[in-house]
């Protein structure tokens, strides 16, 4: 593989990544095609990161099989720094670290240092620059006391840095990551999150894939959502909650009685008590909003907020919603 360009040199015209009605099914020896992947089209700025989400089966997998040209397409279009994902492999190819976690990609029977300098060796680099680059990912991910150890003998969190920096051992301008925080007790877990945040400072534009909607909402500048193959949305995290406005509610500290008042006007779903003693109050709609507060307010409560659902309740909503549509057009 040739010279990469480095995250440095990225340029800011061209998107990373460019997805047009992208679909993609797999044959089945009886019955109907299986599709993965329906009329998905997706846009990722370059410095970005960008957050893939969904459930088991939702494609996610599929998709960044194909952004790394190991699948092709059955229809649609997807480019890659302005490089056709059916045409290009061997112009994308070099742009990308892959880092899919688990036992693929490392070999444990040979050091840290080893697997790093074969994975230089195959981005074409010379041995003394291989072993200068590998030196200073072993240091900078925290290996370079281990890396003359086995791999096998490796913690989960320790293989998941290795991972990373075999990722990123060619400097790729775009990295690809694949549940990389999967199985990490929560300090290792966290600790790789601080190197995902560093390495998008740099410039890098980073696809992420995660079931973990606190992860996205903390690292990603914007989310992808998919469900059954499809694109259910796809925006900031902050701005993806607004979408929900059926889930804005409003944290009132009362007495129960004032509480329980509350229920009963026009347009409040329900109220729940939070942990902290505060009752969580959900409403249909912005006219209920203020209803609710002008009643609260009214009554000398002092102690009142409205909020955003996290990501998590967003995502859930919409993936329901989606389902629900889904099923009413069958």
């Amino acid at each position: 593989m040739g010279d990469t360009g480095g995250a440095a040199g990225a340029g800011r015209g061209e998107l990373a990544i460019a997805t047009s009605r992208l679909r993609r099914e797999y044959r089945a020896r009886r019955g109907a095609p299986i599709v993965a992947l329906d009329d998905v089209t997706m846009e990722v700025e370059q410095g970005e990161v960008h957050g893939l989400l969904g459930p088991n089966g939702a494609g996610k997998s599929t998709l960044m099989k194909i952004l790394s040209t190991v699948l092709l397409p059955t229809s649609g279009t997807g480019r890659v720094l302005g490089h056709d994902l059916a045409v290009d492999h061997r112009r994308i190819r070099p742009l990308l670290g892959i880092v899919f976690g688990g036992e693929r990609g490392l070999y444990p029977r040979l050091t840290a240092r080893q697997n790093l300098g074969y994975w230089a060796a195959l981005y074409g680099m010379s041995a003394k620059a291989g072993r200068a680059r590998s030196a200073a990912l072993l240091d900078e991910l925290g290996l370079a006391e281990r890396a003359d150890d086995r791999v096998e003998t490796y913690s989960v969190g320790m293989r998941q840095r290795l991972h990373l920096a075999r990722g990123i051992i060619g400097d790729p301008r775009i990295l690809l990551l694949d549940e990389p925080t999967n199985g990490l007790d929560p300090l290792a877990a966290r600790q790789l999150r601080e190197l995902i945040t560093r390495l998008a400072s740099e410039g890098r534009t980073i696809l992420l894939a995660t079931h973990d909607l606190a992860e996205a909402e903390l690292l990603c500048d914007r989310v992808t959502m998919i469900n059954h193959g499809r694109v259910v949305a796809a925006e900031a995290p902050k701005t993806l909650a607004r979408l929900v406005s059926q889930q804005e509610r409003i944290r009132v500290r009362a007495e129960p009685e004032l509480t329980d008042r509350v229920g009963q006007l026009p347009g409040v779903l329900g109220v729940e008590q939070a942990d902290d003693g505060a009752a969580i109050v959900s409403v249909e709609d912005k006219e209920a909003v203020g209803r609710v507060l002008a009643f609260v307010v009214e009554a000398g409560v002092t102690e009142v907020r409205t909020e955003l659902p996290g990501l998590e309740e967003v995502y859930l909503r919409l993936v329901h919603r989606n389902e629900t549509r889904s099923v009413v057009n069958r």
